[in-house]
């Protein structure tokens, strides 16, 4: 039986039909998130994080610092350094497909939220495998299959059929859904899910509780653990990303750093992946805008993230402009998404329902694959194989 959640729910205590598992991870991160103070950090410290073989956290930190700004340029080239020591020239290119936009939390920088008035829909099992046919004759290879975060809509047998139809199409099976008990995730694995993404959104969990008035999204440590009890499950991979402009974004990504860095230590096996998203508007909204996270703040984030976790695949939304993606993707972000959609039913041209947010680059798959082989680069559209 589900449980009323609202404003006045306790957002650091779970709810008895919430898994909790035995973990400190959440406890490391805060405390070091609140005791890093960006300002204190000097140009020697962003030398000496440059100059060091191994990144510290402490190098992690200072690299995020405003001191670091004055040294950007010879960040990118020490990320780019990495990125080709790791990943040679390749950029992966994949797809988000929303197969729901059915929500039940109230956050209120969403457009999904469940107070804005939109157009909801849900893909039927035919109709997801329409969309998903239509993304596969692109070209593609990998899907990322996201939901609105409603348990009740799209439920967890609901989201395995659509892993089970995208195995039909895809190499690859990423999920953004609404967090889940390992028991969920382990089902969703047997179904095809290879990776699992959560957004913390912001790691301020007091800042988290004024931005997420209702719903199972306002219990901030069962969002903190998920990709925890995803690799619990067994799925092999696991994004992390805060949406950079709701808090302090220098320590917010900080905090995205040290999650995947420590979880990574607890499981070496697992596959990391980071995302970059900045706030963007969203339908009914024009007040929400990125807070002092600008291109060269966000550069900033990603080639630290780059630098601290050299293993780690980065996303790069269609969010930003194609001209920063193109530049990235050069860069630090090894991963990058093509002919977006983010309404529901949008590849196959009958859109049922209303977008997430607004995107920036609309560009083709068959454009950014030109875009990345006219760069240099090595377009690739799969990395993995099943024997």
């Amino acid at each position: 039986m589900s449980v009323r959640i609202d404003e006045h729910t306790d957002h650091m205590k779970y709810t008895d039909d919430m898994e909790a598992i035995d973990s400190d991870i959440m406890d490391q991160v805060i405390a070091e998130m609140n005791a890093f103070d960006p300002d204190q950090y000097t140009e020697a410290d962003v030398r000496a994080a440059l100059n060091a073989d191994t990144c510290s956290v402490e190098n992690f930190k200072a690299l995020l610092s405003p001191a670091a700004m004055p040294f950007l340029e010879e960040i990118a080239r020490k990320a780019q350094m990495e990125t080709r020591k790791h990943f040679g020239n390749s950029v992966m290119i994949f797809t988000p497909l929303y197969i729901a936009n059915y929500c039940e939390n109230y956050c209120i920088y969403c457009g999904f939220n469940c107070h804005n008035k939109i157009k909801r829909a849900k893909l039927s099992a035919e109709e997801i495998e329409k969309e998903m046919k239509t993304i596969a004759d692109s070209g593609l290879e990998e899907i990322l299959i996201l939901t609105g975060e409603s348990p009740n809509m799209s439920d967890v047998k609901y989201i395995g059929e659509a892993c089970k139809i995208a195995r039909k199409y895809f190499k690859v099976v990423g999920l953004e859904v609404y967090p889940m008990d390992s028991k969920d995730y382990a089902y969703l694995h047997e179904c095809g899910a290879d990776f699992v993404t959560v957004f913390q959104e912001t790691y301020n969990s007091e800042k988290y509780k004024t931005l997420h008035l209702g719903g199972r999204k306002r219990i901030f440590p069962y969002r903190f653990n998920a990709q925890e009890r995803a690799i619990m499950g067994g799925i092999r991979g696991v994004g992390f990303a805060a949406l950079l402009g709701l808090d302090d974004f220098r320590k917010d990504a900080l905090a995205t750093g040290m999650h995947a860095y420590l979880l990574q230590r607890k499981y070496p096996h697992a596959e990391i992946a980071f995302s970059c998203p900045r706030l963007r508007p969203i339908i009914n909204n024009d007040k929400i805008n990125p807070k002092d996270v600008h291109e060269p703040q966000l550069l900033q984030i990603i080639c630290a993230y780059r630098i601290f976790m050299p293993f780690a695949s980065i996303t790069i939304s269609s969010r930003e402009c194609a001209r920063f993606r193109d530049n990235i993707v050069q860069i630090a972000a090894t991963k990058i998404s093509a002919g977006v959609n983010v309404g529901i039913g949008g590849h196959t041209g009958e859109e049922k329902g209303d977008e997430q947010f607004e995107i920036d680059d609309g560009r083709t798959v068959d454009e950014i694959y030109h875009m990345i082989q006219e760069n240099g680069m090595q377009p690739v559209m799969t990395d993995y194989i099943y024997v």
